[in-house]
């Protein structure tokens, strides 16, 4: 029959994706068909296509597998820009000393204002050697 013919002919996602383009060219065959009669056939339309569960799932993990790669890709792209700035920041920062300094009082600030129970203060080597000279024993 025509509808076998011509859906036979088309990938699944085709007939899935292009319906009308099939309907279209179903109609143009029974038109021809049907002309000598002096019959216009004017519309057809494939309303639904059943397919076998195990193909509804196969569909289902082949569309899940491509959302989670695309969720992946995002993932990569948004390390690699955070990784970019971060990269930036540092040549920024690095010749400049005392912005790293500014950089670490406005973390403890923003520390200081969370409700934790227990605050870590890492410290700065550069710090404590400025403490080194007075830590010395004294011989007194």
């Amino acid at each position: 029959t025509t509808l076998r013919s011509v859906v036979g002919q088309a990938e699944l996602d085709e007939i899935l994706a292009e319906r009308d383009k099939l309907n279209v060219q179903m109609q143009s065959i029974l038109d021809e068909a049907t002309d000598q009669w002096g019959i216009k056939v004017m519309t057809v339309e494939m309303k639904d296509v059943d397919l076998p569960v195990e193909m509804k799932r196969a569909m289902a993990k082949q569309a899940e597998a491509e959302r989670e790669r695309r969720a992946k890709v995002i993932h990569a792209e948004g390390e690699f820009q955070a990784s970019q700035r971060l990269s930036e920041a540092a040549a920024i920062i690095e010749p400049h000393p005392a912005a790293l300094h500014l950089r670490y009082l406005q973390a403890l600030t923003e520390i200081a204002a969370e409700n934790n129970s227990t605050i870590l203060f890492p410290v700065p080597i550069d710090m404590l050697t400025a403490f080194k000279g007075n830590m010395t024993p004294s011989s007194e």
